[in-house]
């Protein structure tokens, strides 16, 4: 009897573990497994969704590659991913004067412009602002600062 209560009692902290990982708010062994399959397959499809990108990154032109990006949804912002495996001066410049324009306050960054050029930020809306923005909406504005930065880069060598 001792090793089935002590069986039930490992199998509650587990359910507890797993709900607590997958932010799931159930309260019954299969919505908490439900949750966490589909948990799982969100993290299949961003997985696929960064090999994409890397894959189209690197299929793209080699002698100029532009920085790779990707823009996940927070709570409460974004998280913005930045990188080149070359320098890049000016670009952080430009960068932030996009998020400026988008009316995106940075609350956290960590930026990299040695040998590569790196910048992993953390986002999140001016409350001041009327219009929602989404991923998408950052993303094309930081993809946009990027070729802008990349033609104006390219006039001056």
């Amino acid at each position: 009897m001792v090793s089935r209560e002590h069986k039930r009692a490992a199998l509650h902290e587990k359910l507890q573990l797993l709900s607590s990982i997958t932010n799931s708010h159930a309260v019954n062994k299969t919505t908490i497994i439900l949750d966490a399959s589909k948990y799982i397959e969100e993290l299949k499809q961003k997985v696929e969704r960064l090999n994409q990108d890397i894959s189209a990154a690197q299929s793209s032109n080699h002698q100029n590659p532009l920085p790779m990006v990707t823009v996940e949804t927070l709570e409460k912002g974004f998280l913005i991913n930045v990188f080149s495996e070359k320098s890049c001066p000016g670009l952080l410049v430009s960068l932030l004067e996009a998020f400026e324009e988008l009316g995106l306050n940075i609350l956290e960054a960590t930026v990299s412009c040695t040998d590569s050029f790196r910048l992993q930020a953390v986002g999140g809306e001016n409350e001041e602002q009327n219009e929602s923005i989404d991923a998408q909406v950052v993303k094309q504005a930081v993809l946009e600062a990027i070729k802008n930065w990349s033609e104006s880069s390219d006039q001056q060598e």
